[in-house]
């Protein structure tokens, strides 16, 4: 009898566990990504967007994992009228990279390797925020830590670089700027 106790409790834990569907969670790390062009949620200046320079704000970041292998970041709007609009695509940056200069060149290779996409206005490298006229849009700068780099062919979009990261990441973090004209 006092066998069939502790099997009896096991029993009920792990199946308490099932019927309720608590799954063991991995605790994702953050990345802290920011810029000196702008606060995180403030408004990005007219120099990163097309009614100025049309360049790429300085960006940086830390909290890596020590398991990344490589670096990936993609640029939305979610406010598009058309639905979200991608600004940037840039992926198997160096993992022991901290940070992108302001104003990166657009074109596919870069010289440390990474490799830019192609976003939504059809092009290589970035382009700024460019929305109608009237409310404010928001543009998240999304990283992740990879586990590997990737080997894509081809142009690659968002989803395209979104497809190849799953199962791969190990890490994110965003940063959020408005623009609005």
């Amino acid at each position: 009898m006092s066998l069939k106790l502790p099997l009896i409790l096991a029993f009920l834990v792990v199946a308490s566990g099932c019927i309720t569907g608590e799954k063991k969670e991995e605790v994702m790390e953050n990345i802290v990504i920011s810029t000196d062009a702008f606060q995180s949620g403030g408004n990005i200046p007219k120099e990163y967007t097309c009614s100025g320079q049309d360049i790429s704000p300085p960006l940086s970041w830390k909290n890596m994992p020590a398991k990344t292998q490589s670096i990936a970041l993609i640029v939305d709007d979610p406010d598009a009228p058309m639905g979200t609009f991608t600004h940037w695509v840039i992926y198997n940056l160096p993992a022991d990279k901290k940070e992108l200069q302001k104003g990166v060149p657009k074109k596919s290779v870069l010289d440390d390797g990474s490799i830019q996409g192609v976003n939504d206005f059809g092009e290589i490298g970035y382009n700024g925020p460019c929305p109608p006229p009237g409310k404010p849009h928001r543009y998240f700068f999304k990283i992740y830590a990879l586990d590997k780099r990737l080997e894509i062919s081809g142009d690659v979009s968002k989803g395209k670089l979104e497809k190849a990261m799953q199962e791969h990441i190990l890490a994110k973090g965003e940063l959020i700027g408005r623009y609005g004209r």
